[in-house]
């Protein structure tokens, strides 16, 4: 449903998810539950992480390029795979990523075993986050949202109950510096949700400054701000 309007998203819960089996649910030609390129990236990353004992660029770039080539991708982003496409010709990993004004969600969405693995860490964290996201994304929002979601990974592995203010606040401050106006819109969560669902999405549908406010959108985007947004 990703970028369908919210009565879409409605219909969908009420017809499909609610009412009817989910071994007949999927989108063609894949079943319902089916993992795409997200989380295989994700699993690459940790898998990277694991193999390096630390975090190594060239070693997730080269696992990037490989599963392109390999044809191993399940869906694929557009600026991922330009940015694959330049890693298999040989283009360095901090030079591969897809320039400004992509600013997709990919880099956030693989980004959750980097704040699992260096939860203890926050200046490492952010490094880790901002450098595994370069490869494919260049732009600062990219970044910024990569950093926000490992940091809620972080903040929830301690186990401490999530108050939002606090929760946010937390954030919002390992945002700043790579993108001020993306960690004023984080620190604005506690208000936006006490708004409730419809509200809340009016407000982050048109945060950051892309497909969502040139009216090609009319639900919550692939865009990285938006959706990072909504999904913290």
């Amino acid at each position: 449903m990703e970028g369908a309007a919210p009565e879409v998203c409605r219909r969908y819960v009420a017809t499909h998810l609610q009412a009817m089996p989910v071994a007949v649910i999927g989108r063609v030609p894949f079943g319902f539950g089916q993992y795409t390129d997200d989380s295989q990236l994700a699993r690459e990353l940790l898998s990277s992480m694991v193999a390096s004992q630390g975090f190594d660029p060239v070693d997730y770039a080269a696992r990037i390029g490989a599963i392109f080539a390999e044809n191993r991708i399940v869906g694929r982003g557009r600026a991922t795979e330009m940015a694959a496409r330049r890693l298999i010709e040989g283009v360095p990993w901090d030079e591969s990523g897809t320039p400004p004004p992509s600013a997709g969600n990919g880099s956030a969405m693989r980004v959750g075993p980097v704040g699992l693995c260096f939860h203890q860490d926050p200046e490492r964290l952010r490094q880790v986050a901002l450098d595994q996201g370069r490869i494919t994304h260049q732009d600062r929002r990219c970044g910024a949202g990569a950093v926000a979601i490992a940091g809620a990974v972080a903040l929830a592995v301690t186990g401490a109950a999530v108050e939002a203010g606090a929760f946010s606040d937390r954030l919002a401050a390992w945002v700043a510096p790579v993108d001020g106006a993306f960690a004023g819109s984080i620190r604005q969560l506690p208000d936006w949700v006490r708004m409730g669902p419809d509200a809340a999405f009016e407000r982050m549908s048109q945060a950051g400054g892309g497909p969502g406010n040139d009216g090609g959108w009319h639900g919550i985007s692939p865009f990285v701000v938006p959706s990072v947004l909504w999904s913290l």
